[in-house]
């Protein structure tokens, strides 16, 4: 393990760092991401001018990425033979998921639309996706949660778990730092075309593995055989429309094993973009919110299980 610890340990810690996430979810005060994100939104402003803009963006996120990386890896490696150092993990572990974060922001827009509260609905939906959700009807409502249910699983969680594993604590802070910058300057804008190719290039790569990983589990947790073959059929088929080559098997995948209608037309900046479809059924309601957060949430125990079955299978070969 590149780590230094077995891979019992590890998986002990990834039980912990999700316990700690439910248990406390995010930092209302100091947080780190946050403040990582307020230290990039410094460097854009600052070095998003003028010429060399793809340049200019692969600098900026060195500077945003490296040092803070190496710093982690300089604490965990000097303190490799002291007890507490399996705290430390964990407590990284904790500030990079957002399993609690997803159901605390998603769950209450479900409640919403259950009780017909269009307008709390938009206003809570705003808070988390992009899209223009000011007339936006329950369906519409409805996809923008789901699929950033189905999506942010992968990049909250199942991401930052993969790379705990790969890495222990700074492997999943070195990914979670890449996939922020990617939700802050990967988009295909004028401004940031250039200046955040290289955030979006890397966190495609960083979350190759573990996007087909989580599209997997989205499978294999579908209700019976039939579920399962859809969830398989619509991610073998539809992502590969999809731009994002990450986004497409997670979000089609998980539309298929809720067996809903996912994708198709969406507003954004005032313009209707027409995104491929995800899924096949029934048209969402607000109530497959709900359904896509328990998805996530037992794909997380699958993969906490088969981590902990595995350690303990690696135990009793070496015993």
């Amino acid at each position: 393990m590149l780590t230094g610890l077995s891979f019992g340990v590890i998986a002990l810690l990834m039980v912990a760092g999700v316990l700690l996430d439910l248990a406390l979810g995010e930092a209302r005060r100091w947080h780190p991401l946050v403040g990582f994100g307020n230290l990039a939104m410094a460097l854009e402003r600052r070095l998003n001018r003028g010429g060399l803009r793809f340049w200019r963006g692969a600098l900026a996120w060195a500077l945003a990425v490296l040092p803070l990386t190496a710093a982690t890896l300089l604490v965990v490696g000097i303190n490799a033979a002291q007890p507490w150092i399996w705290i430390t993990h964990a407590v990284m572990l904790y500030f990079c998921l957002g399993l609690r974060s997803l159901r605390d922001h998603n769950l209450p827009i479900a409640d919403a639309l259950a009780q017909s509260d269009l307008p709390n609905a938009r206003l809570l939906t705003a808070r988390i996706v992009s899209r223009d959700t000011t007339s936006a009807s329950e369906i519409e409502l409805t996809k923008a949660s789901a699929e950033s249910l189905l999506e942010n699983g992968n990049d909250a969680v199942f991401g930052t778990l993969f790379w705990f594993i790969v890495a222990g604590g700074p492997g999943a802070v070195l990914f979670r730092m890449a996939n922020t910058l990617d939700a802050m300057w990967g988009y295909r804008t004028t401004r940031l075309l250039q200046f955040g190719c290289t955030a979006a290039r890397i966190d495609d790569a960083l979350n190759y593995i573990p996007a087909r990983l989580t599209a997997l589990s989205y499978v294999l947790l579908a209700p019976g055989f039939q579920g399962k073959l859809r969830a398989w059929q619509c991610w073998r088929t539809q992502a590969p429309a999809w731009s994002s080559p990450n986004a497409g098997p997670v979000m089609s995948s998980g539309a298929g094993a809720l067996g809903v209608q996912l994708g198709g037309a969406a507003i954004y900046d005032g313009e209707i973009e027409h995104r491929p479809p995800l899924g096949e059924g029934l048209p969402a309601t607000g109530a497959d919110i709900s359904r896509a957060w328990r998805l996530v949430a037992r794909t997380t125990m699958l993969w906490l299980a088969v981590a902990c079955a595995v350690a303990a299978w690696m135990e009793m070969v070496h015993a």
